[in-house]
């Protein structure tokens, strides 16, 4: 018998999503006869204690005898039972610093990590995340924050209400004006993105007719591959190419600054790939931009502006375009951008996130821990028995310095 266990959350401002709500918990065990689940009390997760119990799951504070951890979030250091097998997102496969010692930890008790972030098929597609949700809120919030800045309109924040179809019977009631919206990214964040675009009417138009035409309704143009990055050497773009040499390519957003109100930004970014543009850009006297939804949040990453994350009790900073500095959002003033870079964005929407990400982790995932060996298991194992893992082993000097 495979015993699997559901662990709270435990970070500061704690996460309400979970790996399996209540019904998905129940759908397994009696798909999956050699799978039993125990789920750890919480009294911040979105799905209640009692909502397991009404679906004959167990809870139990002891999840000593579990097999298999599975939480979202980071578990602290001081909480990691030694020997087990865990689920979680890491954080630390790009050596980030607030993890470090996260990483020491897994390698001194024999963890073996699995990151839900590293799951993935053969051709390196990720399995689980809650990308479709990040793009949703994100983009929520981005129209949000523009109708707060300018008093044109008003939304709910997304944590209050409930679901998503909640977000969507609001959306009845709002009429966007005519702006010009850059979506940049692809991939499940884009997807929820542009399903949100497509809820309130805003139409897509191609990225050359967005740059030379105006509208009398609003619009959005989707940025990625080729109408995003070119080689420097000779304004062609290869995916392939891209994401093995993408310090070999530019940024072409810089042409869209002074026809794009509103930036959402969900493109994946690491040190190698040119920023959108530069602090020094936002001075531009042509420079459109007042709200930023910078969803991705990379901080001083592919928004340079973006100068920390932000939280869903306060997701709005301000920053003025000539100092450079943060300042009061909310501002009714192009002089300022309005930056929204909350850091967890599917927590604003749990329920659906959780049950959205449940449904891919028993459709693919599950079967794959009763295999006797399973590639995509070992390609998203960080680190077991106290090593590192061979297709891990470059971060050496982060897990052992």
């Amino acid at each position: 018998m495979l015993r699997i266990g559901l662990i709270r959350e435990r970070k500061k401002l704690p996460d309400e999503r979970v790996a399996l709500t209540p019904k998905q918990c129940r759908y397994v065990i009696d798909k999956y006869p050699s799978i039993s689940i125990v789920v750890e009390p919480s009294p911040t997760r979105c799905f209640t204690d009692a909502e397991y119990l009404a679906e004959g799951i167990p809870m139990s504070t002891d999840m000593g005898d579990c097999d298999i951890l599975m939480g979202i979030k980071e578990v602290p250091d001081d909480q990691l039972l030694p020997d087990k097998t865990y689920f979680f997102f890491s954080h630390t496969k790009k050596k980030q610093a607030h993890n470090k010692h996260l990483m020491q930890t897994l390698i001194s008790k024999r963890i073996r990590m699995i990151d839900y972030e590293c799951l993935t098929h053969s051709d390196e597609q990720r399995i689980l995340g809650f990308g479709m949700f990040a793009g949703i809120v994100g983009a929520h919030n981005g129209l949000l924050t523009y109708g707060k800045k300018f008093g044109l309109y008003n939304l709910p924040a997304a944590h209050s209400v409930r679901t998503y179809n909640d977000l969507i019977l609001a959306y009845d009631e709002v009429k966007i004006p005519n702006i010009k919206i850059a979506v940049t990214g692809s991939g499940k964040v884009a997807s929820g993105v542009l399903d949100v675009m497509r809820r309130l009417d805003i139409e897509e138009v191609e990225p050359m007719d967005f740059l030379t035409h105006q509208y009398e309704y609003p619009v959005f143009t989707h940025l990625k591959g080729g109408s995003l990055y070119a080689r420097k050497d000779n304004n062609m773009f290869h995916r392939d190419d891209f994401h093995a040499h993408p310090e070999a390519y530019k940024c072409l957003f810089s042409a869209y600054v002074n026809q794009t109100d509103v930036l959402m930004n969900g493109i994946y970014w690491e040190q190698r790939i040119a920023r959108l543009f530069e602090k020094e850009d936002i001075k531009r006297n042509d420079w459109r931009i007042s709200v930023i939804a910078d969803i991705s949040c990379d901080v001083d990453g592919s928004v340079p502006i973006t100068l920390d994350s932000t939280t869903i009790a306060d997701p709005v900073m301000g920053i003025d375009r000539q100092t450079q500095q943060q300042t009061a959002p909310f501002q009714n003033t192009k002089e300022t951008i309005d930056i929204m870079a909350v850091d967890n964005l599917p927590n604003e929407l749990p329920c659906d996130a959780s049950q959205y990400f449940g449904v891919h982790l028993e459709k693919y995932i599950l079967p794959e821990l009763l295999k006797p060996e399973s590639d995509i298991l070992k390609r998203a194992t960080i680190c077991e028995g106290g090593k590192l893992t061979k297709k891990y082993e470059y971060l050496s000097d982060y897990a052992f310095s």
